[in-house]
């Protein structure tokens, strides 16, 4: 193993692996094993396959649907001098050619795809002429229908292995139940069911669940107790906004955070408060992803998530430093009605969804027959405005269209403007001789830039113009001239969300909309949002035993710092004193109700009995009707 601590030191500069990174690398590098990595938010994921890979002969492939992380990903292994390229759905066909090309013969060391690019023509021509060392699927829980953010096309990763039959898989998530995890190694054709997994408990992290009408006032007196710094999440674009100015008209310096700012605002507001500059960020669940701030001290959750899974990952962001940090839910009755009406709006009727697809097409001008593996630009606001949907709908009619493979959305694609030179270096300098207005622009170019004529490269125009002392507007003009005369092609950068088409676009007879499919997406739906309310009433179990169960960890030992554990450490009572009362209550009562004397002569201490009855009274799980207690039905 020391080859692979030598590459750890030298690109990241970390003299040992954290607990269960080495038995992964050891798995898949020396072993040469199908491996399936399950590892909590933070446990550095992404070095198992970059760092075996830097010591294999050949390139890695890795899997992700989230162009973002693709995008952070590649930067920062180029900026450690990594031979690291992508391909995703928002790069023109050329583009793509070229980083094949590149990774046949460049001596590149990682291809990030997005999971669609896997199946096209020209990939997989490509692929069979690669020399690939390693699969690496990220994300994998993607895989599974029984999983949160089931993905059709992830089902095809297993097909590229007929190409590969040497090759090891590595699938890596940070949540996944039981179910997922067989589905997950069953799907990618694992040789031999083979699961590393860290255990989900965080015994630094402090799992609170506050029921309290007014949340908004209890938010704002934890956070002025609790002066680190905080995430606080909430589900609409427009809450995050309204909420931060509460805060900032409180004393507490916040800011908020969603997919609909600009890429370039985003960047900022996120910098700010990795370096401290704001305390709080109030951001929808667009927020997190690929973010690692450790000293996160507080998550506050003020509206619920749509899963465990979705609530584990982000209550997790906080104490990734190792210190005492709160994982915070404010919860209250109408939550629950929210969650039914949430369910209707996460489920419009399939011919609603029809007529989303066709506005959508129509949106961008696209005939029938055509589009297939295009991606457009699509303002996802100025489209519910126009054709009167709301944008809740739209995305949630997208997210079936998705999963029968005909049509996505994807978040805002930053992509620098490109450029690449179409003609050899000889070629060039006699232009360059006949266009002498050019040649200071084109020398210019060249010495800023390298790879120009092997890959479309990212260049800067206000820093082309600030070297030059011209205008942007000048720059760009002399861009477009280097596209017409036909030396370069020029790509302006491009900033908004996505509509990518898998299939050319259909009339409405032929988009197959599986009732089967949807009916049972929606009942797995409500098994989730079924599964978090059960997390948020549940106050006679450990928050931390509670979430280790759902992710199949039976054997939870009681933290003794949640709130359900903090008021049983009340009562004075020993946790085996506690759940065997407990347990026994709710077996007498489940089968008929019983009066408050009779219920107590049950047992051997009645004080003890009697103070567990009355907080069961208290939290709601027992209900008195005239003399009688019987269980509360949720």
């Amino acid at each position: 193993m020391k080859k692979y601590r030598d590459i750890l030191s030298k690109y990241w500069g970390y003299s040992s692996f954290r607990e269960l990174q080495e038995d992964i690398i050891r798995s898949v590098a020396e072993d040469g094993k199908d491996t399936l990595a399950l590892m909590p938010t933070g446990g550095g994921k992404s070095l198992t396959f970059q760092v075996p890979a830097l010591a294999l002969d050949g390139i890695c492939l890795v899997v992700t649907p989230l162009i973002a992380l693709m995008k952070d990903q590649v930067e920062n292994l180029r900026s450690k001098g990594i031979k690291a390229l992508m391909i995703h759905s928002g790069m023109t066909g050329k583009e793509i050619e070229i980083a094949l090309n590149n990774a046949l013969f460049g001596n590149y060391k990682f291809l990030y795809l997005s999971p669609e690019r896997l199946q096209t023509e020209l990939f997989l021509t490509k692929l069979c002429e690669m020399k690939v060392s390693l699969i690496a699927v990220d994300e994998s829980h993607c895989i599974s229908q029984w999983g949160y953010d089931f993905r059709p096309s992830y089902l095809k990763i297993a097909d590229i292995r007929q190409f590969l039959p040497k090759v090891p898989v590595l699938a890596l998530t940070a949540t996944a139940t039981p179910k997922v995890v067989d589905d997950i190694m069953e799907k990618l054709h694992f040789e031999k069911p083979n699961l590393l997994k860290k255990s989900f408990e965080r015994k630094n992290l402090i799992y609170i669940v506050r029921h309290v009408e007014d949340k908004i006032s209890y938010l704002i007196n934890i956070l002025k107790k609790e002066t680190g710094s905080g995430v606080v999440y909430v589900r609409s674009r427009g809450g995050t906004k309204d909420l931060s100015i509460k805060l900032l008209n409180n004393g507490i310096s916040a800011d908020f955070y969603h997919a609909g700012l600009s890429a370039e605002m985003r960047s900022s507001k996120q910098d700010d408060w990795k370096s401290g500059k704001t305390r709080i960020i109030v951001a929808t669940n667009a927020f997190g992803m690929g973010i690692d701030k450790p000293d996160v001290r507080i998550v506050v959750h003020i509206d619920l998530p749509d899963s465990v899974e979705a609530y584990f990952q982000e209550a997790g962001r906080a104490g990734r430093d190792g210190e005492k940090s709160y994982a915070v839910l404010l919860y209250n009755k109408s939550d629950r009605a929210k969650f039914n009406r949430r369910l209707v709006s996460e489920f419009p009727d399939i011919e609603q969804i029809k007529n989303i697809y066709q506005a959508a097409c129509s949106y961008i001008q696209l005939p029938y027959g055509a589009g297939k593996n295009g991606a457009y630009s699509f303002d996802i606001t100025d489209f519910s405005v126009k054709y009167r949907f709301f944008p809740t709908t739209v995305i949630s009619a997208f997210k079936f269209l998705q999963r029968e493979n005909i049509a996505e959305l994807t978040e805002e694609i930053n992509n620098s403007s490109k450029l690449f030179f179409t003609v050899n270096r000889d070629d060039l300098y006699k232009i360059q001789v006949n266009n002498r207005d050019l040649d200071s622009f084109i020398k210019t170019v060249l010495r800023i830039y390298t790879g120009l004529f092997s890959n479309y490269t990212g260049i800067d125009e206000n820093y082309l113009a600030k070297t030059m002392s011209k205008t942007r507007d000048e720059i760009y003009e002399l861009l477009q001239r280097l596209n017409k005369i036909k030396i370069a092609e020029y790509i302006p950068q491009k900033k908004s969300p996505m509509m990518i088409l898998h299939e050319e676009r259909l009339d409405n007879k032929n988009i197959r909309i599986s009732p089967e499919n949807f009916t049972r997406a929606k009942q797995r739906f409500q098994e989730r949002m079924d599964a978090m309310l059960s997390y948020s009433e549940t106050s006679d179990i450990c928050r931390s035993v509670q979430l280790l169960a759902y992710f199949g960890e039976k054997r939870g030992v009681a933290c003794g710092q949640c709130d359900v554990c903090r008021k049983r450490n009340e009562l004075n009572i020993s946790k085996y004193e506690f759940d065997t009362i407990t347990e026994k209550i709710q077996r007498l009562l489940s089968e008929l109700p019983m009066q408050f004397e009779d219920l107590i002569a049950e047992f051997d201490s009645a004080e003890k009995t009697g103070k567990i009855i009355r907080r069961m009274l208290d939290n709601g799980i027992l209900s008195a009707e005239g003399k009688y207690l019987k269980m509360r039905k949720k």
